[in-house]
């Protein structure tokens, strides 16, 4: 019986990194490539190959990988709950969109997702205005803010409401520069919704705060395909934001 079931566990082990591998292939195909890519791949082979050697290890390093293997994965956990729970009351004053990246002059996937949330946000409260953020990136040949205000025109959302941030090329220029463009609009003080995908809400918003900005969140759909490769790279830019920026100042 306990042979059946390790032959049960190296399938489903091997069948699950063969399926993540095949999702890196998929996602090189359809997104920007980012370093979370190379790790995807990676770690994808390290469980296929941990599965064809399942019954050669000892049981003690099973039972060290289970809990190494746990830890990110609550880390994943507590990154989508959180980007799930939104706190916006639709007083705000703006709007502050991230980029997501574009290809030529199309928005991807993830971003229309965080324009589609935006809009959502705005047809509740239509005095917010809409801060679209991003520069020019590799696949695009317009910034990242012109496609994004090309996008919620064409659903409604008058010129007049949308202001376009066209210099950044991160998360934290995104929010830097967008508070420069909002600290000229308003006369005094304002409140600020941020509006990411969900695995991105937490970085994005101790950012906000960082910077100075009274920020609440709205996180947006993440398709579930893009689940691993999202939340490889943000578990390991939250660690980064951690050690070295949190550090820093």
């Amino acid at each position: 019986m306990k042979n059946k079931n390790k032959i049960k566990i190296r399938i489903l082990l091997f069948i699950l990194g063969a399926v993540s591998l095949v999702n890196v292939i998929f996602m090189f195909s359809v997104a920007n490539p980012t370093f979370a890519f190379n790790l995807q791949a990676f770690l994808s082979i390290c469980l296929m190959v941990y599965a064809i050697f399942f019954n050669k290890i000892h049981r003690k390093i099973h039972i060290t990988l289970t809990v190494l293997v746990a830890i990110p994965l609550s880390f994943a956990l507590f990154l989508g709950i959180y980007g799930n729970v939104s706190n916006v009351d639709f007083t705000e004053d703006a709007v502050i969109v991230l980029g997501a990246g574009i290809q030529g002059e199309r928005v991807t996937r993830p971003l229309s997702h965080r324009l589609d949330a935006a809009i959502v946000y705005w047809n509740e409260n239509p005095d917010a205005v809409i801060v679209v953020t991003g520069g020019l990136g590799n696949r695009a040949t317009i910034t990242e803010a012109e496609a994004m205000s090309r996008y919620l025109i064409a659903r409604g959302v008058p010129p007049s409401q949308i202001l376009l941030e066209e210099l950044s090329t991160s998360t934290y220029e995104n929010l830097m520069f967008a508070k420069e463009i909002l600290e000229e609009t308003f006369d005094g003080d304002f409140r600020v919704v941020v509006i990411s995908n969900d695995f991105h809400i937490f970085r994005a918003i101790r950012i906000a705060r960082q910077l100075g900005l009274d920020a609440n969140r709205l996180g947006a759909y993440t398709d579930w395909y893009t689940w691993p490769v999202n939340y490889l790279r943000e578990m390991v830019a939250v660690l980064n934001f951690w050690i070295f920026v949190s550090e820093s100042n």
